[in-house]
């Protein structure tokens, strides 16, 4: 199903129609298949989108009949300064068609816009044929259209490739920004991208690199692409099995162990656990009161 509006459609340089913005278009919508998926602009919504009663592709027809209607009057079919009003004349408005429309673009505006999807022209299984074949397009060669064999009515006027000319300045005059590219990994997220063929090198160079707050707490690192150019990091392929750790763990087995090199390390924990245990308070008020009596006398 495509996004069909009068933005998305253009010309090419020589005046031949380009369908553009496929980004909320959906795939694999066959004869009785159905989505949920809302999304579009709401004057070329179908109303069975907006009442998410469930939608097939006889969407796109509606939406083909509300940009004939603009194409023809200036202004969508069903349209108000309000989105919730717009939303509810699609849902139950009277279509009005113009006296000035002939005949034909009237019935085809008229049998593309039923609300009633069994009754919209090219919900059956004619599909597409079933408009092709409709007297308002009787004077067209389809093959010839597809072909490109006639003569288009506006040729736009470019001096190159590169000539935007004929876009509105208010998009034009503004800078090109990227996409942001900032991203907030910790290192136990970054692990699932080990054990791929091909890791990115910014990747594995913020594994590696230690990042430390102002407290000296290890934190997660902010990855930036700046950060890591051409110039400091060589794109090429790397292996994740090659950053394996540099030592490791096992169990040790003591049965070899001479018992008295056993003794010697019971000693040396004991010692060790004497040397950290902590002192009494009996004890600590006991050395006091000695140091008193001492600096009394």
């Amino acid at each position: 199903m495509a996004h069909l509006k009068p933005e998305n459609i253009l010309l090419d340089a020589q005046g031949h129609v380009k369908l553009t913005d496929f980004g909320l278009c959906k795939e694999s919508i066959y004869e009785g298949g159905q989505t949920n998926t809302f999304c579009g602009t709401i004057e070329y919504m179908a109303p069975e989108i907006l009442t998410r009663s469930g939608h097939g592709k006889a969407v796109d027809w509606w939406s083909f009949g509300a940009l004939m209607y603009d194409m023809l009057t200036g202004a969508p079919p069903f349209t108000s300064d309000d989105r919730k009003r717009t939303m509810d004349k699609i849902i139950k408005a009277k279509l009005i068609l113009p006296a000035y429309l002939n005949i034909e673009a009237r019935e085809l505006i008229r049998n593309l816009l039923r609300r009633q999807v069994s009754h919209r022209l090219g919900s059956g299984l004619e599909d597409a044929l079933a408009i092709k074949n409709h007297p308002f397009f009787r004077h067209l060669n389809w093959d010839d259209v597809y072909a490109k064999r006639y003569e288009p009515p506006h040729r736009p006027i470019l001096k190159g490739d590169d000539d935007v000319s004929q876009f509105d300045t208010k998009f034009t005059i503004q800078t090109p920004v990227d996409s942001p590219d900032d991203n907030i990994l910790s290192e136990s997220a970054n692990q699932v991208f080990l054990g791929f063929t091909y890791v990115a090198p910014s990747i594995i160079a913020d594994m590696i690199r230690p990042n430390f707050n102002n407290n000296g707490c290890r934190s997660p690192k902010k990855m930036v692409s700046s950060e890591l150019t051409s110039h400091t990091l060589n794109h090429k392929m790397y292996d994740s099995n090659d950053y394996r750790p540099c030592a490791t763990t096992e169990a040790m087995d003591i049965s070899d162990i001479p018992s008295n090199s056993l003794k010697n390390v019971k000693s040396s924990t004991l010692s060790r656990q004497q040397l950290n245990k902590p002192k009494s308070p009996g004890n600590i008020f006991k050395k006091l009161f000695q140091r008193h009596r001492c600096t009394s006398r």
